[in-house]
């Protein structure tokens, strides 16, 4: 006898007794193995089709496991006829039950609350026939091809609005840092000319106050004519250095400082009146 398979034993057509695995006699003629219960673990798969309280029909697959242990090889061989088409019976019965009052994605969220109600409902059932039911799971739910195109469209829809909105916002973060760094650096470059006009008039006043010590009875506005005029050469120089320059020079003489000078003067005076009478 194969191992984990029990034999039923009757005698003139009555029950005699339960032949387990390994060496068994039995009366020839008189004795007779009616029938074998495997022990092993089964698995019956079975499709059940339903409608969802949104009225969506869809097919679920509940695999349920189950087995029969040695004590109770009598009850399963003589309390039912064909133990798959019990449990099919029962899981429709509970499947149908229980589905039509869940909308479809409360199907999908809650799909192991189905299989623990089939489980609790056959293992109440099947104990009376000598089965013990081991475990109960929604292996499958599948909803009909329109069904499920049109919930592949809204979830492809949605991805499309998460990935516009986070493309947005990147953008949005970029602007923003582009405008702070944009304004970042105008704000150094600003620091950057004030320093710089502070060092030339640091520079300008020390070169006066050397100069005047130099030469005794120098003015500052000599200074300042000299001062230009060296400017006004090194400009000259720095140009005629270059290769390549689209720079044009219209004639002129360096006697032109003298009305440059005068002009910065009357202009430096015309603001200091101006200052003058609006703090006046």
């Amino acid at each position: 006898m194969q191992q984990q398979t029990n034999a039923v034993v009757e005698r003139f057509g009555r029950f005699k007794r339960i032949a387990k695995p390994g060496l068994n006699w039995r009366i020839p003629l008189v004795d007779k193995i009616t029938g074998r219960v495997n022990l092993r673990i089964l698995q019956l798969d079975v499709e059940v089709e339903t409608k969802t309280k949104d009225n969506v029909f869809v097919r679920i697959i509940v695999s349920v496991q189950y087995f029969v242990s040695p004590d109770n090889v009598y009850k399963a061989f003589y309390s039912l006829d064909n133990t798959n088409v019990q449990i099919t019976s029962f899981v429709f019965d509970v499947v149908r039950a229980k589905v039509p009052s869940m909308l479809l994605d409360e199907v999908f969220e809650k799909k192991d609350d189905i299989a623990n109600a089939v489980k609790t409902e056959l293992a109440s059932l099947m104990d009376d026939f000598g089965y013990t039911i081991l475990k109960s799971l929604v292996t499958d739910i599948n909803p009909d091809n329109q069904v499920k195109a049109a919930m592949n469209e809204i979830n492809a829809s949605q991805r499309l609005r998460v990935a516009a909105a986070e493309k947005a916002e990147a953008e949005k973060f970029l602007k923003v840092k582009a405008a702070e760094a944009e304004a970042e650096s105008k704000a150094l470059q600003g620091q950057g000319i004030a320093g710089q006009r502070k060092a030339i008039i640091e520079g300008l006043r020390t070169s006066v106050d050397d100069f005047q010590k130099s030469i005794p009875g120098a003015s500052a506005q000599d200074i300042m004519n000299l001062v230009l005029i060296t400017q006004y050469f090194d400009t000259l120089k720095e140009i005629g250095g270059q290769a390549k320059t689209n720079t044009i020079l219209i004639p002129h003489s360096p006697g032109g400082m003298k009305e440059f000078v005068e002009q910065i003067r009357d202009t430096i005076i015309t603001a200091n009146e101006v200052g003058k009478q609006a703090n006046g």
